[in-house]
C-alpha cells in the first residue's frame, strides 16, 4: 500500500465492503473449505467426522505493543498461537476465523497487513489451512479473535488427561526464547507517550532470535500429528510457561511429572532455566509417550511418575508453577 494517506485511507473513512475486500484479496483458499469466505458462513469438511476447535484472543495491552508489532507481525502471532492449540490435540488446522475489533484512526494498510501476516503465517505452519471467515467492527482498543479448526484424520483426540507413570515427557520447540524477546523490548525499546520502537540494527544474532519467537512464533504444528500416530498419552501447547503448563499437564492425567534439570538447561535459550520454565509463548509442544523410542523432533525432558504431593518436580525436587496468568499478572503493562 502507499503511504499517501489518500492512498491509504483510515478504517473510519471507508465502507466496511472496501476494507473486506482488501483483506479477501489477500486471503489464500484452504484445502478443506467448501465454501470458502464471502458468503453468510463458511462450510468446511470434516473428512474424520469430528472437528477440533479453539479460539484465542489477542487485545491490545497485555498480549501485544502496537509501538512493537506491525499488522503483519500481529496476523501471523494471531495465526500461530491457535495454529499450536489444534496441533496440541494431535489435529491438522484445517481452518481459521477472524473477527477483528479496529479503532477508526487505523490505516487500511495496517489491516491488509495483518491480512498477509495470516495467509503466509499459514502457508508456512500449516499448508492447506487459511482464513475462511470472520467479522470485522470498530472499537476504541484494537482487539483479533481467532477461532481455528482442525482435522484429526480418523485418530482419537490426544488431551492432556493420558499420562501414566513410566512416560517418557518430550518437547518439541523453544524453551524460554520468546520470553528472552519480550525482555529485549521492555529493556531496549519502550512503548507509551515516546515510544522507542523497534530497531533490529542495535541487537546481536541473539537477541534478533529472541525478538522474531516473541513477534512471530513457528510453533512446530506439524509436529502434533506426528506425536499422535507414534502414540502419545498426552500432549498439550506451552503457551504459558513450562513449568505452568507441566503441571496443569500433571493435574489432568493425575500424577507427577519430574523434570531433568541438566536438559532444561541445555535446552535453554541463553542457558536461563529460570526463564526456561516461566517464560510463556514459545508454543512448543509437551507430550508424554509410553516409550524412549520418541518422532523426530521430539526430545525429552522428564518422565513421569506415581502421583506425589507436588505435580511437578525438578530432579525430584519440588518448583514452582511459576508462569504467564492473564488475571493474575496483568496490570496494564505486559509482563
Amino acid at each position: 500500500m502507499a503511504s499517501d494517506p489518500h492512498d491509504d485511507p483510515r478504517i473510519g473513512d471507508i465502507s466496511e465492503g472496501t476494507v473486506l475486500r482488501e483483506i479477501l484479496a489477500r486471503t489464500a483458499p484452504a484445502s478443506h473449505a467448501l465454501i470458502g469466505p464471502g458468503d453468510d458462513a463458511a462450510l468446511v469438511a470434516a473428512p474424520s467426522g469430528t472437528v477440533v476447535a479453539t479460539a484465542d484472543t489477542l487485545v491490545h495491552g497485555p498480549d501485544f505493543r502496537l509501538a512493537w508489532s506491525s499488522g503483519y507481525d500481529l496476523g501471523w502471532k494471531a495465526a500461530a498461537v491457535n495454529l499450536a492449540d489444534v496441533a496440541a490435540m494431535g489435529a491438522t488446522p484445517t481452518a481459521l476465523l477472524v473477527s477483528l475489533a479496529v479503532p477508526r484512526d487505523t490505516r487500511l494498510s495496517f489491516v491488509a497487513a495483518m491480512a498477509d501476516g495470516f495467509r503466509e503465517a499459514c502457508a508456512a505452519l500449516a499448508p492447506g489451512c487459511a482464513v475462511v471467515g470472520g467479522d470485522l467492527t470498530v472499537s476504541d482498543l484494537l482487539m483479533i479473535a481467532v477461532t481455528a479448526l482442525g482435522d484429526l484424520g480418523g485418530r482419537p483426540a490426544v488431551t492432556r488427561a493420558g499420562a501414566r507413570p513410566g512416560d517418557v515427557v518430550a518437547l518439541a520447540g523453544e524453551l524460554g526464547a520468546a520470553a528472552a524477546g519480550l525482555q529485549v523490548l521492555f529493556r531496549r525499546f519502550r512503548d507509551g507517550d515516546t515510544p522507542v520502537p523497534v530497531d533490529r540494527t542495535v541487537l546481536d544474532a541473539d537477541q534478533r532470535r529472541a525478538l522474531d519467537t516473541q513477534l512471530r512464533p513457528a510453533p512446530p504444528i506439524g509436529l502434533g500429528p506426528v506425536a499422535a500416530a507414534a502414540g502419545a498419552s498426552a500432549l498439550m501447547d506451552v503457551s504459558d510457561g513450562l513449568a505452568l503448563d507441566a503441571s496443569r499437564l500433571a493435574e489432568a492425567s493425575g500424577v507427577t511429572i519430574d523434570l531433568d534439570g541438566a536438559v532444561l538447561d541445555a535446552l535453554a535459550f541463553g542457558g536461563d532455566r529460570a526463564r526456561a520454565l516461566a517464560g510463556g509463548e514459545d508454543h512448543g509442544l509437551l507430550a508424554a509417550f509410553p516409550s524412549d523410542a520418541l518422532p523426530p523432533g521430539f526430545r525429552r525432558i522428564g518422565a513421569v511418575r506415581e502421583r506425589g504431593a507436588e505435580s511437578l518436580l525438578v530432579d525430584g525436587a519440588p518448583v514452582a508453577h511459576a508462569g504467564w496468568d492473564p488475571y493474575r499478572d496483568w496490570d496494564g503493562v505486559a509482563s
